[in-house]
Order: structure tokens, then C-alpha cells, then sequence
């Protein structure tokens, strides 16, 4: 194991970091936009996690990297276009670098200059389970998690270029911690899901994927991505981005390597969004396996373990159901109104519930009930302490966003803390901030808005049906009447 070095916080005036772990978590917990947090972890070890140090620590251990081209597209990269390479991090490093070892290693196919690599969604305690001891390093309890460590946290490491297609994750918030080189965050309001073109293909639990290259978008089979506004901010080491419950985010690697580390916060709000993922996983799952296999598409996520059968399904969502029925006899706030809880408990490292085939009925309870919520009443925040400890990332420019220009910084961009160099709506658990903000019409209006004018050259694919039959205002609308029948 690689030996760090002596941890020792920068010298300040002023040790005391500008937030208690109460007023963070009261933040988190009401904060209806982005912002970045700073000078909070100034004294978290994990800051030494550079990616030579982590090489060291993984001491010739391989990895999977998800490798992607740097040339501009009108389309989203997907995970399902990308190739993969099982490398250890000093073979990426080398990579990166140009150096003549890498020739014949496994990135030997791909120029640096042409290429990215990006190892991302690693879960810390899945890749360092032999050496628990470092999971400390990472204190998400200055946030007002308390025991909140590198156990419950993702990593992920990238080379310049690398990107996360723009998504929304269906359950919890988001806290992210950069900690090498420099990412671009592009991030949308949930009232933008329209306009971003929805779509469950590929599938993966959790994300909604755009079909929208939102940093090149193709404006003629997309054109109401111009009513989109993007909040765009550059995110440097030291500083910890808050991404709000299901506001849209694009992400991309800005400098020669990156290294940041991540954790979603489960809450109260999420035991409904369960319940539409499983109906979304039954639906996909179904229609999907109908397609001639000599003709079927890759249609699942490469995160996905595989496709599930029916019966699966169907138990997954019941107890999906079951999960929410008891939630709602524990998850009601003192006053009785359950748009003012949080969950003082926490989920697991697992964001994303994957399926496997042999699941049995007590698996599928345990995947949506192993959170154990404690339900407490928030605070509302009287005022927002905005400042140079608490950034918002503001909206560039409508101009900027419906032209498709580069990757251009908001103001917020260009904030440095004093140390940094070094998966939104009301969230208070609030089920009215899903990501069904507007009427039917409005389906039926970005459905036409696709389709070709002339109508011989029409031809409805599997794809397109699923576009409408899971489109998340369809899926929520279903999940009310399900749960109604059910008497909820």
C-alpha cells in the first residue's frame, strides 16, 4: 500500500470552516439551485488523492476505462458506443503523458490526441476493499452526514475530454468533490426536461439520459433545446458542487487529468421515484425483448448487469410499492406535511439498484428498503448565505445556450476559493418537484416536433414508441394511478 504524505492542513487565519455541519445540511436539504461549497474540506486527507498517489495505492490493480473520441458530434456519446480497456492507472498516466511504454499496452489503439479515458463510477469500496482504512479520508460529515465516509462515495478519472452524457439521476441529491484538475459542469432545471428530449434508451436504472448533445446540439431535430437554459460552471480542486434532485447535468473533463470523488444523499422523496423506475425497468424490459434479436439494438447500459426477465420485474416494482406504502406511515413531519421532511439516514454507496437474474422476492424488497429512514423536520432557510463561501452557479446566456456554442463559464466559473486552488425543484422531499412539470399537450407537442413532415419516409421504431410509452411524465402520471389503486 502507498504511504501519503503526512497530512497537513493549510496554515489559515481562521481554522473554522464558514458552515457548521447543521447549517451545511440545512443548505443540502432546502437549496433549490446548484451552487459550490468552499473552503469546507481544506483539512480532508482525501485532498492528497492525486491520480499518481492512487496509482500507488492500487498498487498494479486494473480498472475498466470507458475510451471516447475528442471530435465534436451532433450526438450524445453514450457508454453503449464507447469501447472499454482494462488498464491500471500507471498505464493511463503513461498514456496521457505520450510516453513510448504505452505502445504496446492496452490504450496502444488509441491517440491520446483523438482519444479520452475516463474510469468513472468506481465505487471506493468496491476497488480499495482491502484497505478500509482509507474510506476516513473522505469526512462528508462536515456536510451533516455524520459517519458518511469513502464507503458510501464514487470515484472517478478521466483525461481531458471525458465526458458523462447529459442525464438526470432519478433519486437523491448530489455532493462532488474535486480534488485534481478541473471539470465543466453544464447543469438544467427540472422545468427544462422538455426541452432536453427524454429517452430510456440505452437503459440504465436511475438515468434519463437527453438525446441532445447539448455542447453541439443539432437544433433541426432538437429545435426546443433553444428554451433550455444551461447553468454552467467550472468546478476547480477543493471545491464541492451541490447538484439538486433531478436537475439534468453534462459533465466534462477540462484539464490533462482529473480526480473527483462523489456521494448521493438519498431522501424521503425517492421511495416514489423507485416505484417509476421499476415501472420504467418492467416496460423497457418487456418491449425490448420483444424485438427480433437479429435486429435489436444495444439497448442497455453497459452499468447494467443484463436485462431481467418479466416476473422479475414485477416483483422488483412490488416492492418498489411496498417500500413507498410503509414510507408514508413514517415519513410524515410533525405538522403532518411531507413536503417539510428529510431522512437523517442515508443511502448505501449503490445509487443505482441493479438487478440480477436471479433475484428472488426478499432481494427486491431489500434493494428498495434497505435505507431505513428516520424522518425529521426541516428547517426552511430564512435567507440563502450566498457569498464566497457559498457560490450559486448562475445561467449563461439564452443567446449562448440555443446557438450551440463551446463550453463557455458562467460568472460562477470563475470564483476560486480561498483554498480551492490546492442523480432544483423544492427538495424538502417535495414529490411536486419530479420531473413532471408540465402537461400532456406538451408530450404531444415535442413527439410532432420530432417527427418528419413527410409522412412516406416515417417509420415508427421500437425506440420512438418507448420514447412516449416511459417518458417521465407518462411514467409519473402511471405511478400515481398505480399507487391510488393500491390505496395510497
Amino acid at each position: 500500500m502507498a504511504e501519503a504524505a503526512a497530512w497537513d492542513p493549510p496554515l489559515r487565519g481562521d481554522d473554522v470552516k464558514p458552515f457548521t455541519p447543521e447549517k451545511a445540511k440545512e443548505i443540502v436539504m432546502c437549496l433549490q439551485q446548484p451552487a459550490v461549497f468552499c473552503n469546507m474540506v481544506f483539512n480532508w486527507p482525501v485532498l492528497h488523492w492525486n491520480a499518481k498517489y492512487l496509482s500507488e495505492l492500487l498498487d498494479g490493480k486494473t480498472i475498466q476505462f470507458r475510451m471516447g473520441t475528442k471530435e465534436a458530434d451532433t450526438v450524445p456519446q453514450f457508454e453503449t458506443k464507447c469501447s472499454y480497456v482494462e488498464a491500471t492507472l500507471e498505464e493511463f498516466l503513461a498514456w496521457t503523458c505520450g510516453q513510448p511504454t504505452c505502445v504496446s499496452g492496452p490504450f496502444s489503439c488509441y491517440d491520446p490526441s483523438k482519444y479520452w479515458a475516463y474510469a468513472d463510477y468506481k465505487y471506493i469500496a468496491r476497488i480499495f476493499e482491502d484497505k478500509r482504512e482509507i474510506f476516513k479520508d473522505i469526512m462528508w460529515s462536515d456536510f451533516g452526514f455524520p459517519g458518511r465516509n469513502g464507503k458510501e462515495s464514487t470515484l472517478w478519472i478521466g483525461s481531458a475530454g471525458a465526458n458523462t452524457p447529459c442525464h438526470l439521476d432519478s433519486y437523491g441529491c448530489n455532493l462532488v468533490l474535486q480534488i485534481q484538475g478541473r471539470k465543466r459542469w453544464h447543469l438544467f432545471p427540472p422545468g427544462d426536461t422538455t426541452f432536453l428530449y427524454p429517452t430510456r434508451i440505452p437503459y440504465e436504472e436511475s438515468s434519463i439520459f437527453s438525446k441532445v448533445s447539448v455542447v453541439n446540439p443539432d437544433l433541426k431535430h432538437f429545435p426546443k433545446f433553444r428554451k433550455a437554459q444551461a447553468h454552467v460552471v467550472t468546478l476547480d480542486p477543493g471545491q464541492v458542487l451541490f447538484v439538486p434532485r433531478h436537475w439534468w447535468h453534462y459533465v466534462e473533463s477540462v484539464d490533462p487529468i482529473t480526480v473527483s470523488i462523489n456521494s448521493w444523499i438519498e431522501l424521503a422523496a425517492d421511495h416514489k421515484a423507485r416505484v417509476e423506475e421499476a415501472i420504467t425497468r418492467t416496460l423497457v424490459c418487456a418491449v425490448k425483448s420483444a424485438e427480433n434479436p437479429s435486429h435489436v439494438d444495444v439497448w442497455l447500459n453497459p452499468t447494467e448487469v443484463e436485462a431481467t426477465s418479466h416476473e422479475i420485474n414485477l416483483q422488483y416494482l412490488n416492492g418498489a410499492v411496498s417500500s413507498y406504502i410503509r414510507s408514508q406511515k413514517v415519513t410524515v413531519s410533525e405538522d403532518g406535511d411531507p413536503s417539510t421532511c428529510d431522512t437523517e439516514e442515508v443511502m448505501s454507496s449503490c445509487k443505482r439498484r441493479k438487478m440480477q437474474v436471479n433475484t428472488n422476492a426478499e432481494d427486491c424488497k431489500s434493494l428498495t428498503n434497505e435505507a431505513g429512514f428516520t424522518v425529521v423536520k426541516a428547517k426552511k432557510l430564512q435567507k440563502i448565505p450566498f457569498g464566497v463561501h457559498l457560490i450559486p452557479v448562475l445561467p449563461q446566456s439564452q443567446e449562448v445556450s440555443s446557438m450551440g456554442a463551446g463550453p463557455v463559464e458562467s460568472d460562477s466559473g470563475d470564483h476560486h476559493s480561498e483554498n480551492g486552488g490546492g442523480r432544483f425543484g423544492k427538495l424538502c422531499c417535495t414529490e411536486k418537484q419530479s420531473v413532471m412539470n408540465t402537461d400532456c399537450e406538451t408530450l404531444a407537442d415535442q413527439t410532432a416536433s420530432e417527427s418528419t413532415t413527410d409522412s412516406s419516409q416515417m417509420a415508427i421504431s421500437t425506440n420512438d414508441l418507448l420514447d412516449c410509452l416511459v417518458n417521465p411524465q407518462i411514467i409519473s402520471l402511471v405511478a400515481g394511478l398505480l399507487l391510488e389503486r393500491v390505496g395510497v
